[in-house]
């Protein structure tokens, strides 16, 4: 395990954090990262009104996705709203636990907004983990406006790893026995509600 390493003040790894190894049961680099819940507002397949973004699995602790910005996502006329950017970025951010196989919830996330996205733009995130120190992930992220285009947004989160009975406890219980029952999509189905 090598060292983690520093992206900014208030989310860089403790001295104590380590880059740990890829769990061998993630997603294949190259491979979509399937919805962890089809009703998600971020990933969801379902959800009438989501960002139903695309994540695709990298290599090591990284991943690409994809964010469609669309009419309904503009704040000003014309340009993407940036509380959307964030909630896209934040699923970006948080598919990277299912590189590790393990679940976990988002503690603190900073959006740096550089360039306006304008509405009909896709917003292309490479997301990475950069630090693990025990139940905590650090991750970033660099939105670019098309695959090799500016940088528009960058971003960084610290996300708590949680047990699964987290989403039972304090999730909806009817949304959570629908989700148990209806057999949701993830790349392991012990890692949903």
């Amino acid at each position: 395990m090598i060292q983690p390493e520093p992206i900014g003040p208030g989310t860089t790894p403790g001295p104590r954090a380590i880059l740990p190894e890829r769990n061998p049961d993630a997603a294949a680099p190259g491979t979509e990262i399937a919805s962890h819940y089809r009703n998600c507002f971020g990933c969801g397949v379902d959800h009438p009104s989501g960002l139903r973004m695309s994540v695709i699995a990298g290599e090591g602790l990284r991943l690409g996705a994809t964010f469609e910005v669309g009419p309904l996502h503009q704040g000003a006329p014309g340009l993407a709203h940036g509380g959307l950017l964030t909630a896209a970025i934040d699923e970006a951010l948080g598919a990277l636990n299912w590189l590790l196989m393990r679940p976990a919830v988002t503690a603190r996330l900073e959006t740096n907004f550089v360039l306006p996205v304008p509405v009909g733009s896709a917003l292309h995130l490479d997301a990475r983990i950069v630090g693990v120190e025990r139940r905590k992930v650090y991750t970033a992220a660099i939105g670019r406006l098309g695959p090799d285009g500016p940088v528009a947004v960058t971003a960084s989160g610290l996300f708590v790893q949680v047990e699964v009975g987290h989403f039972r406890q304090h999730g909806r219980a009817r949304e959570v026995a629908a989700a148990i029952a209806g057999g949701d999509s993830g790349p392991r189905a012990e890692m949903n509600p």
